[in-house]
């Protein structure tokens, strides 16, 4: 990865910093109620109800801390915490008859504030303003999803596969076999390589990496989560198996893909693989493409 450039940093902490100030984030008296920013997104979090497990994973909050929070919104009658009948390792937390009005309250007050920031622009200039940030909503996702290498059996692992195996199984005329999927020990160690994508701890994507002939290896199973698609992961975790290539000595990836993977094949060009005569006999593949790898990673 190319180093990033100062002037790309001051420019990030910048516009964080003016953000945070015209939202009202750094008052202790968050749009006008009597809490801070903090313990109002809490309760914003919460809704009709949610575990407290569930709560830690989305915010990326520190248990201890966010315990303390739900105790202190407890404590002012907002919320009340318990144990399901279904399982008593969760705890649930679920806003109070008092919780639910001041929610209301809080997005009617967090609606008048975002209508008022909007005023002051033209149709075309909102426009212009929530498409850019919806392009740094992406790009801010993309940034914080990290890509791992992964033994081959390992948990992660065998989800994502399994994941890509029932999402390809509809598409494919023919459907898709299991035994198809690549095995641990193919893709651990000297052999090969799995990448797992992680976002906020879950899971959201994988590819693998195995030795096909001396000098040359092959990229299997490249798949993102629904939910992170159109983010730019695959091309990511594409980088990320050619970088694994290099590092094994591999001069050439190949790769294969299925006729009705049409979107798959485009990405595939575009990244510079070049469409090439069959190199082996794969029921699922229609399609064959090679890439010659430079001496120095992706970046």
């Amino acid at each position: 990865m190319e180093p990033v450039a100062v002037d790309d940093v001051a420019a990030l902490r910048r516009f964080n910093r003016y953000f945070t100030r015209r939202i009202g984030a750094l008052d202790d008296h968050y749009l006008g109620q009597d809490r801070p920013l903090g313990e109002a997104r809490l309760l914003f979090e919460i809704g009709d109800g949610i575990s407290l497990r569930e709560l830690r994973t989305r915010l990326g909050l520190d248990a201890g801390y966010l315990s303390r929070m739900a105790r202190a919104l407890e404590a002012q009658g907002m919320v009340r915490v318990g144990v399901p009948p279904h399982d008593n390792r969760l705890r649930i937390v679920e806003p109070t008859p008092a919780g639910r009005v001041e929610i209301a309250e809080q997005n009617r007050r967090a609606d008048a504030l975002a209508a008022g920031l909007l005023q002051g622009l033209t149709p075309d200039q909102r426009a212009e303003l929530t498409g850019a940030m919806a392009t740094a909503q992406r790009l801010l996702r993309l940034a914080g999803i990290t890509v791992e290498v992964v033994d081959g059996a390992a948990p992660d692992a065998r989800a994502c596969l399994d994941a890509y195996a029932d999402d390809i199984d509809a598409p494919f005329p023919e459907g898709f076999d299991k035994s198809d999927l690549v095995g641990p020990a193919e893709v651990s160690g000297e052999a090969g390589a799995f990448l797992v994508a992680y976002e906020e701890r879950r899971p959201v994507g994988c590819g693998a990496l195995r030795r096909l002939e001396p000098g040359v290896g092959e990229i299997r199973h490249v798949w993102v989560h629904p939910d992170a698609r159109r983010l730019g992961l695959a091309r990511r975790l594409l980088a990320g198996l050619e970088d694994e290539a290099r590092a094994r000595g591999l001069g050439v990836v190949r790769l294969d893909t299925h006729g009705s993977l049409t979107e798959a094949q485009a990405m595939y060009r575009a990244c510079g693989y070049t469409e090439i005569p069959a190199y082996v006999d794969h029921v699922y593949a229609s399609h064959w493409f090679e890439k010659r790898l430079p001496n120095t990673p992706a970046s």
